[in-house]
């Protein structure tokens, strides 16, 4: 058998990262894939098209227990050497909004493609359609048993990389393997759930929110620890859309949030300034200055719509403005992991070393991407961080 550097157990973006960064080292790595192609998530990310960093990047834009443990892989890989690793290979980004980077190309399959060719030219190997099963630790060695169409095996190594990712999406082949394995060596797991998911409502407002199914709305939603200002959509079993996405990472079943639904304006200042001039108009009207007519007629069961804005008593005012600024929102669930875009929590940072994420109970196991308690806001952001921790992983193999 093959002598390896490492084995990689996973090959989506860290763990690609991770095996070209090794491969330019001259190391060699063998690459374990249950996917019949590696890169899956990434094909599917951004509509195919895959938001593969974000200008912006910073710790504050990740939910973790010690966001600072990030400083290390960030100041080993930053948003700048991803700019010039990818354009090195062809790959030049696009900023759609909000710091997002996309392939000029829109296509996610050049994405991939970079990194197959970067394991082909320093000759990386890559197993398919091949689960491992279990990992156990000899002395110096692991072995890891394997299931493939050629039946089981066991690979004997030196260093295992566990860059498996997390739960969603199990059609792609995701599993809670790297945190069975965690487990397994007795490393502490902090609580894992969907993560930039959809919320559902549920009960009696549940009828009110599939009225408006399909509806998009610009807003800041948020709640006593964040606020994000994008759009969200009301669906058939609750709200999406990205402002959506974003306060899920901080949220939890039971809380409450809030939706202003006309973040860019003040109503106070539309109603006194109506008022100013006469107020003849009634409250639909100016509602649907903003709204479409279907949100302004789903507004009525809250507000006195067909009332002249000179007529307002204050109560009712109040109730307007603060029905549109501080719309309170008490979701049910989420839509689980089949929707979410990622895992949040996983493989405590009190367990790695920063600058290898090497185990610290177990040497020569690593812990890179999703599998580990870093979750990265909508938007590039978790992708960066799937890079930084393969490349850092790489410079300890």
């Amino acid at each position: 058998m093959k002598q390896y550097d490492a084995i990689i157990v996973g090959g989506g973006a860290c763990g690609l990262m991770c095996a070209a960064q090794a491969g330019l080292l001259g190391k060699r790595t063998l690459v374990i894939e249950r996917n019949d192609k590696v890169g899956a998530k990434i094909l599917i990310s951004g509509g195919g098209r895959c938001n593969y960093t974000n200008l912006g990047t910073d710790i504050d834009n990740f939910v973790s227990e010690n966001a600072d443990f990030l400083r290390s892989a960030f100041s080993q890989w930053t948003v700048d050497d991803t700019l010039s690793f990818f354009e090195s290979h062809g790959i030049f980004g696009e900023e759609k909004t909000l710091g997002q980077l996309f392939p000029s190309s829109n296509k996610a399959k050049d994405v991939v493609a970079v990194f197959t060719k970067i394991l082909f030219a320093t000759d990386q190997d890559i197993r398919l359609n091949t689960v491992v099963k279990a990992i156990e630790k000899l002395e110096d060695d692991f072995v890891l048993t394997v299931e493939s169409e050629k039946g089981i095996q066991q690979l004997t190594t030196k260093k295992v990389v566990m860059a498996s990712g997390g739960l969603p999406v199990a059609k792609l082949g995701a599993s809670d393997f790297a945190i069975r394995t965690a487990k397994k060596f007795d490393m502490a797991i902090v609580p894992t759930a969907p993560a930039l998911v959809p919320l559902t409502i549920t009960g009696k407002e549940a009828e009110w929110y599939a009225s408006l199914a399909g509806n998009s709305v610009f807003s800041r939603v948020y709640n006593h620890k964040i606020s994000f200002e994008e759009n969200i959509l009301f669906t058939h079993w609750g709200l999406s859309g990205p402002a959506i996405l974003q306060i899920s990472s901080y949220w939890r079943a039971g809380e409450e949030f809030y939706i202003d639904l006309l973040p860019r304006f003040q109503l106070d200042k539309i109603i006194k300034d109506e008022r100013n001039e006469g107020g003849k108009r009634l409250v639909s009207s100016i509602l649907n200055d903003y709204f479409t007519k279907r949100m302004v007629e789903a507004l009525g069961k809250f507000l006195p719509l067909e009332t002249k804005i000179a007529s307002l008593s204050k109560a009712d005012a109040k109730l307007i403005i603060d029905t549109i600024h501080k719309f309170k929102v008490k979701a049910a669930g989420d839509k689980g992991y089949d929707k979410a875009e990622v895992m949040r929590g996983g493989v405590s940072t009190a367990e790695l070393h920063a600058k290898t994420l090497e185990s610290k109970r177990v040497r020569g196991l690593f812990f890179g991407g999703e599998a580990v308690d870093v979750t990265g806001w909508l938007g590039g952001y978790n992708f960066q961080w799937a890079w930084a921790s393969g490349y850092a992983i790489a410079q300890a193999l």
